[in-house]
């Protein structure tokens, strides 16, 4: 029988090998439709460093052509060519819209070698600059619904930190699992340093000298646990420390010492119906509930912080509508625990969030997502709103300073569209005040943004969530790659002056460039030009804030 050889050029931790594939000239098993989308459900791609990095995700070749690769299910086609990797490792050259080359094995050639020196009893799979040269993989049978087949985050609330798709993993010294509990040890070191470049005389007169805020700082320190109760249907945990918070809401401030961020369980009553309890994020504005490190400025915008807040204790139940592509949550809290007040006396609120994919591609590479949040609080504490100009280590520059309240209800409708590496988001805020006393202030804001992964990568959308979280790293700087590029703009705009309340108003207009070298380390830098109007003035200033990004996952 006549056969070719295929060569294929291959890293395997950090060496090249080149890898014979037998391939015969007109096997039965290797004949494909013309330049058909070839999708690969559930193949491990290797890590280079050590098995625990090992990722297991869902593969689209369009056009002979590598256009995504995911956590996330792809739905199939009728005309597709859908496959069942089921776990199988992958060598091979993946780089988004190019020609892929690789195979995928059926044992693990870091275990056995024998797998790359008989290709013709171990490849299942081959491609060879987009083209199917050999295929021994099952058709996918769950690849129309679109069925995830291994673990994922099934929670409602992110947790504070970007954790692997793979967090019950047991391969590294940080992860653990026993009977009754597994988890993952987390955590993150945020370090900043701020300059500001310009300020004029309004601006000085308005919030003092910036320049003497000039300087480093920690801006986070947060670490943590999450993982499961592994029950018949296994519950979630979250518990996180942190310093330095950013901590901004109705009845919060900033602070220094060591305190709990998060803790809280989350208890699935069914398979699309989850029950929160413990301190959390409120169930309102995507903003607010992706975590830091995904967004892809430094900062949230101001009127996020202003009029949001950041953690309360409470209990959330949140249930998800695949097949309409639907998400919602309903929450109710009390910051008794963190207050003086007691639980009587303290400030009540209920919190909700409904979201909706309208629009969204077969390979789910386009997508539309529009949401609408509620809050209402029977403002039982005296309300005080502020916001910093979007850098953590600058004062305040817009503030009401303490009124009385006797209910204040907020509504934030949301907006973004992904379409590959783009990314562009809109998202308002408005606060109505019974306030008698102060003439009913209606205080709001809102933000513009937009981004462009220049290296390809695209962020993955949590279905269950609502949310979009960040670009994941595809080809890191220790596996050959030159890791992840985005740059990003923003327009943001809060207005704290009305009624009997005279804030102030701001305008921040940002730029930012974030390089993710691996998925746990990342430094980037945002410029932002901020004008004040306050006090009869109109001030304005500028400033530069380079930030270094340390995670353990």
């Amino acid at each position: 029988m006549n056969r070719t050889l295929i060569s294929l050029a291959l890293l395997v931790g950090g060496t090249a090998w080149a890898l014979p594939l037998a391939a015969q000239d007109q096997p039965a098993d290797t004949t494909v439709q013309p330049d058909p989308r070839v999708l690969i459900y559930g193949v491990r791609l290797i890590g280079r460093v050590d098995p625990s990095l090992d990722l297991t995700v869902n593969l689209l070749i369009e056009g002979g052509r590598l256009t995504v690769v995911t956590g996330q299910p792809l739905i199939k086609r009728a005309e597709d060519l859908a496959l069942d990797a089921d776990g199988g490792f992958l060598l091979g050259q993946l780089a988004m819209g190019d020609a892929p080359t690789f195979v995928i094995l059926d044992e693990d050639p870091r275990e056995n070698f024998d797998v790359l020196l008989d290709t013709e009893n171990h490849v299942r799979f081959a491609m060879r600059a987009g083209a199917v040269v050999r295929n021994a993989l099952p058709v996918a049978t769950d690849a129309v619904t679109g069925t995830p087949r291994r673990r994922t985050w099934t929670s409602y609330m992110p947790p504070p930190l970007s954790v692997p798709v793979r967090y019950y993993d047991t391969r590294k010294w940080n992860r653990f699992s026993t009977k009754p509990v597994s988890g993952l040890l987390t955590g993150a070191l945020v370090l900043d340093r701020l300059h500001w470049t310009t300020q004029d005389e309004d601006s000085k007169t308005q919030v003092g000298d910036l320049s003497e805020t000039n300087g480093g700082q920690i801006r986070a320190l947060r670490f943590g646990a999450v993982g499961t109760l592994n029950f018949a249907r296994p519950w979630t945990y979250t518990v996180f420390l942190v310093t330095h918070a950013f901590d901004q809401g109705y009845n919060s401030q900033a602070q220094n010492t060591l305190r709990f961020f998060d803790y809280r369980l989350d208890i699935p009553l069914s398979a699309a119906l989850t029950l929160s309890v413990g301190k959390q994020k409120e169930p309102i504005s995507h903003e607010r509930l992706v975590t830091l490190t995904s967004m892809s400025m430094q900062e949230r915008a101001a009127v996020s912080d202003a009029l949001l807040t950041s953690r309360n204790h409470g209990v959330v139940l949140s249930g998800a509508l695949p097949s309409a592509r639907m998400t919602w949550a309903i929450g109710a809290f009390n910051d008794w625990i963190d207050s003086d007040a007691s639980f009587s006396n303290a400030s009540t609120e209920f919190t909700g969030r409904v979201t909706w994919v309208p629009a969204m591609s077969q390979d789910r590479s386009n997508l539309l997502h529009v949401g609408l949040g509620l809050r209402t609080s029977n403002a039982k504490e005296p309300i005080r709103v502020r916001a910093r100009p979007e850098f953590n280590r600058a004062p305040t520059f817009v503030d009401t300073d303490q009124f009385a309240a006797d209910r204040v209800t907020t509504f934030n409708p949301e907006v973004y569209w992904r379409y590959g590496p783009y990314f562009v988001g809109f998202e308002y805020v408005g606060s109505a005040h019974a306030a008698p006393a102060s003439s009913d202030p209606y205080l709001h804001g809102y933000h513009l943004t937009a981004s462009w992964a220049l290296t390809g990568e695209m962020r993955s959308y949590r279905d269950r969530t609502g949310t979009l979280d960040g670009p994941r790293v595809a080809r890191p700087i220790n596996q050959g790659g030159w890791g992840t590029v985005e740059a990003a703009v923003r327009y943001s705009r809060i207005d704290l002056t009305n009624g009997a309340i005279a804030g102030g108003e701001m305008d921040v207009y940002s730029l930012g460039l974030d390089w993710w070298l691996t998925q746990s380390v990342q430094f980037g830098g945002n410029y932002r030009l901020v004008v004040l109007d306050k006090s009869d003035a109109r001030g304005v200033s500028s400033g530069f804030n380079v930030r270094i990004v340390l995670m353990l996952m």
